[in-house]
């Protein structure tokens, strides 16, 4: 008997039904002799860090182990895992079907955690039987039966479960022993703050964090500009002035900042004679857009819809999972295999069929055109975001579910036209010794750009001066300068993130590093979080209160801006973030072995908690009580000690017991340590 363990319910009944369902159990569907079971995501946990410090560190009064300094750093010599409160049915329906199993298939999602959800599980109940790996973008009929009939050996896939596997133990070891140990730290400067760290969180806060205080500290700079028409014998357009290197009136940056100097040259050049100095025109292509990736998709809907992130997210697993109208989601590539270029004309009937609206497009596709997006050297474990041939109903979507599988179908449907092709103009014009220049466009081929005919905005070209139409000119021709006019301007401070920009920044990480040696190897798109992973982050930021939203605009917080302040730059440094994911990229490929892996997280960790345990820092803005720290203990009682601020004595403190009024230990604060020797056994503050 095969045992088929899906990732989800979804992907188990779209198997079952390419098998033929010949009955149903309790968690399970029966497929002839074949049987097809499923997981709810990841149906084991790691344990907790209480359950591997010792069993006599004192609780609180909600019966949870005090956090203390004496524990850290948390390093688990034997990983426990255990089966989730709401899975431990499901969890004992699979081990049951295991025993009867001759082969089993690991039908997770294609990616590192769909592979070692399965894998772990197959580990948990100590499986000897063969296993072989089912890996499917979509769950439409004709990707798993394709899927089905080539199934491979799930010892190819064991890079992806150690590097799942890495990512998470990793994870665990940073949130739990740095968020532990800054807590505590900010305890002992008298704040009472829940301070959790994270591998992509704090980085991704960090981001915030700095543009706010980029925007919060700029001081926009006036200055000028000046326009003018220029008057031509086939036609009129305008240019715009360019200064000369020795121009007066220009600030550092090349700005025209003196109103003076601006005015003078408006009022020179009005009305006098010039002559074209440079006509240049050039046949140019824009090729075709790429698919979507989930990250792509992201910034597009936020920008056009106002969507968040985790939205973006949900609206496209629905139309994978539930209306099988789109492929995997969680991709972080744009691009096609080749092999499904020949599918062209199949998923083109079935978008016909579910859009009507869009028939004249469908029927305008030319599917022997094969744009660059077609490119196996580029397609990473899942391809970009695409329609299948599923022929579902567009009257079950919602709102969000219609505007996301449109713009799926529309940058398909653009594969199949021609390039877009234009005339780029590039025009001089000397007026009295002054230059000034214009660009024009006339398209000669709309191409691909058909597809957008009611939905413009997705070609992102600026509408500016480079769309005018220019009359037909040659160099040398007379000119007239009409009249030409200054205008005043500001500079403007960098735009506030929207989930859309903060992911597309996170994708982009190496934009916003300094060191060159840096900046080259994150160039590479390695970026900080996962596609899977950076809408759930954001949503996190938020719900700890690190990051609010106003309208569309994400901005840090008090307490998010005074967490950044606390922690080391290596902590929140994306560099960081990004060298780690590089190295669960060679875990995944084989290059690294998960040990090595491991051991070097387990080195950082311990350095960093060590620095974390020496000193004491203020927060602002937290709401939540923290355990009460004991590094420093009560000389007294053996209680740990709390760090306290001096009423009317601002940037002063004291150390008072935990265990008040019981003991009335207390002792002076020197540079964030009690000073024992002057302790005194009363509640005297001074």
């Amino acid at each position: 008997m095969r045992l088929f363990i899906a990732e989800k319910p979804s992907v188990a009944k779209a198997i079952a039904a390419e098998l033929g369902v010949t009955g149903k159990g309790d968690g399970y569907i029966e497929c002839g002799s074949d049987k097809v079971t499923w997981c709810f995501g990841h149906m084991l946990e790691q344990a907790g860090p209480d359950e591997y410090t010792p069993d006599d560190v004192p609780t609180n009064d909600k019966g949870r182990k005090i956090w203390r300094v004496d524990e850290l750093p948390i390093i688990p010599d034997e990983w426990i895992l255990r089966p989730k409160d709401d899975a431990k049915k499901q969890v004992r329906v699979i081990g049951g079907l295991l025993k009867s199993a001759s082969q089993v298939v690991n039908a997770g999602d294609p990616d590192r955690e769909g592979q070692l959800l399965v894998d772990e599980l197959l580990e948990h109940f100590n499986n000897t039987k063969p296993v072989i790996r089912y890996w499917s973008n979509a769950i439409d009929s004709v990707s798993v039966k394709r899927a089905l009939a080539s199934m491979k050996d799930n010892q190819e896939y064991h890079g992806f479960a150690d590097a799942a596997e890495g990512r998470g133990k990793a994870d665990w070891l940073i949130g739990m022993n740095l968020s532990r140990a800054y807590t505590l730290r900010a305890q002992r400067g008298g704040s009472r703050a829940l301070l959790t760290v994270g591998r992509v969180q704090t980085p991704t806060l960090a981001l915030v964090v700095t543009r706010d205080r980029e925007i919060e500290s700029f001081k926009a700079v006036p200055f000028h500009t000046i326009r003018a028409e220029i008057q031509h014998p086939n036609g009129a357009f305008w240019a715009s002035w360019k200064a000369k290197e020795d121009q007066a009136g220009l600030d550092a940056e090349g700005r025209l900042v003196d109103t003076a100097v601006a005015n003078a040259l408006v009022e020179s050049l009005t009305g006098k004679p010039g002559s074209i100095s440079e006509y240049k025109q050039e046949a140019k292509k824009q090729n075709h857009p790429l698919t979507f990736s989930l990250s792509d998709m992201t910034a597009l809907a936020s920008k056009r819809f106002g969507y968040s992130a985790e939205d973006v997210l949900k609206t496209c697993q629905s139309l994978y999972e539930t209306h099988k109208l789109t492929t995997y989601p969680r991709t972080d590539c744009a691009y096609l295999p080749e092999s499904q270029f020949a599918d062209a004309p199949d998923v083109l009937a079935a978008v016909k069929a579910v859009n009507p609206a869009l028939a004249s497009i469908v029927d305008g596709a030319d599917t022997s055109i094969r744009s660059r997006t077609w490119n196996d050297k580029k397609v990473s474990a899942h391809h970009g975001i695409i329609p299948t041939m599923h022929k579902g109903d567009l009257n079950k979507l919602n709102d969000k579910e219609r505007n996301i599988y449109d713009l799926v179908v529309r940058a398909y449907l653009a594969q199949f036209y021609p390039i877009h092709e234009f005339m780029s103009t590039t025009v001089a014009v000397d007026v009295e010794g002054e230059t000034f220049s214009a660009k024009g466009k006339v398209v000669t081929k709309s191409g691909w750009h058909d597809v957008y005919l009611d939905n413009s905005d997705e070609d992102e070209g600026d509408q500016d001066d480079e769309s005018q139409s220019l009359p037909k000119m040659g160099q040398g021709d007379a000119i007239t300068c009409g009249q030409a006019a200054r205008r005043d301007a500001k500079t403007k401070p960098p735009a506030r993130f929207t989930e859309g920009t903060l992911i597309t920044a996170m994708v982009n990480i190496h934009r916003f590093v300094t060191d060159p040696q840096h900046k080259k190897m994150l160039r590479e798109g390695d970026g900080i979080g996962t596609e899977a992973t950076r809408a759930s982050i954001i949503s996190e930021l938020k719900r700890r209160e690190y990051l609010e939203t106003k309208g569309k605009q994400i901005i840090s917080t008090t307490l998010g801006r005074s967490m950044i302040d606390a922690l080391p730059e290596v902590v929140k440094s994306p560099v960081l973030t990004a060298l780690y994911e590089r190295m669960l990229q060679s875990v995944e490929s084989g290059k690294t072995e998960l040990a090595a892996f491991i051991t070097k997280q387990e080195a950082f960790i311990r350095d960093q908690v060590a620095k974390a345990n020496d000193g004491a820092v203020s927060i602002a803005g937290g709401k939540e009580a923290a355990p009460v720290s004991d590094v420093f203990k009560c000389m007294s009682c053996g209680a740990g000690l709390s760090r306290r601020p001096l009423p009317k004595k601002k940037g002063h403190f004291w150390w008072g017991c935990s265990n008040y009024p019981t003991c009335k230990q207390t002792y002076p604060d020197v540079k964030g340590r009690p000073n024992y020797s002057k302790g005194r056994n009363n509640t005297d503050k001074e």
